[in-house]
């Protein structure tokens, strides 16, 4: 008969406790029952070794505190795999490798948990990313929300890329590729107990294959952003002061869904600064515009994408909204916080 300590004993729980943080039996358990299966990952060496077929690389980190951790459509995992991967692609980049950190409450839900794990295996998978590296950490009871995430990304760049504000000229067209503003009118619904009809959900999704498919219709893509704290409208101020050039938007070709714009009229919001996290703002040479926008339409996360304006050399680093009544409004950045905690 095998004598062990207590401590060595078989525990059953279903709740993170600190001594999954410790560095000891735990966290091994926990690595090995949940986190190496989910993503493939094999060894537990301090670093992953991976073989990178170019040296021009793009590179990335992001953390996120979404609240509440689960929302329509999606959950802070997924969303965790899909900014990062969104953030290489908008670079022009393809997206390879990911590493994954998590910062969990002492008390968490081993079951939450797993549904996280899982969700980010998937979106892994969809985008064609691996996890190769992460690192866990417990804190006391009260010190986090739950759980935190932090995620670091690696792509290549391929020869002929070069996306960047200093690369937008006068007459460009700007495209956006979706809907505006379902992800964080889904986070605050389900936040504060709210409805809308029709139900409105995040729209948090993979967009390095719609890039893939922009870059085959040509690759004169000046600059991408993907919109997300701030809006649009942040984004597309930041486009122009980083150019100095003015950009001009049409209201009327704005695609906001009906469930986003009822909201936001009932809360006093603006949709333009309301949060995103699968579509992206995408400045490109005047002569490809339309054929593009075409392409993106046949692709699945791109059946909304659209021409919503023109850059123009005046005002500089200003970004213009022509209303749907004839009139001329002038977009600024987001001031404060219209939506905390949105990723």
């Amino acid at each position: 008969m095998e004598l062990r300590p207590s401590f060595l004993r078989e525990q059953r729980v279903d709740r993170i406790l600190l001594g999954h943080g410790s560095g000891g039996r735990l966290m091994h358990e926990l690595i090995k029952s949940q986190f190496s299966p989910a993503f493939g990952i094999e060894g537990s060496g301090d670093s992953a070794m991976v073989n990178v077929p170019s040296l021009r690389l793009a590179y990335t980190t992001d953390s996120y505190v979404v609240t509440p951790l689960f929302f329509p459509g999606g959950n802070i995992g997924e969303l965790a795999i899909n900014g990062t991967v969104n953030d290489l692609a908008v670079s022009g980049a393809d997206p390879l490798y990911l590493s994954v950190g998590f910062v969990i409450e002492e008390g968490f839900l081993l079951s939450d948990l797993k549904k996280i794990i899982t969700s980010m295996s998937s979106s892994a998978a969809k985008a064609g990313v691996k996890v190769v590296a992460g690192d866990t950490k417990v804190v006391n009871k009260g010190k986090a929300d739950g759980i935190f995430i932090n995620t670091s990304g690696i792509g290549v760049l391929q020869d002929g890329r070069d996306i960047s504000a200093a690369r937008i000229g006068n007459g460009d067209k700007v495209i956006i590729s979706g809907e505006v503003g379902s992800h964080g009118v889904a986070v605050m619904s389900e936040r504060n107990g709210l409805t809308f009809d029709p139900p409105v959900t995040s729209d948090t999704r993979p967009l390095n294959s719609l890039v893939e498919a922009m870059y085959r219709v040509s690759p004169k893509i000046h600059f991408m952003r993907d919109p997300t704290r701030g809006g649009l409208a942040t984004t597309l101020k930041e486009a122009a002061l980083e150019s100095r050039l003015c950009i001009r938007i049409n209201e009327s070709s704005l695609p906001i869904p009906q469930g986003v714009r009822g909201a936001c009229s009932l809360l006093g919001l603006d949709p333009l600064y309301v949060a995103n996290e699968g579509i992206l703002i995408a400045i490109v040479d005047a002569m490809v515009a339309d054929d593009m926008v075409n392409s993106m339409k046949r692709h699945e996360h791109g059946r909304d994408a659209a021409i919503i304006g023109e850059i123009y050399d005046t005002p500089q680093g200003g970004v213009l909204l022509e209303t749907a009544i004839g009139g001329t409004r002038i977009i600024d950045m987001l001031q404060g916080e219209q939506l905390p905690r949105i990723c």
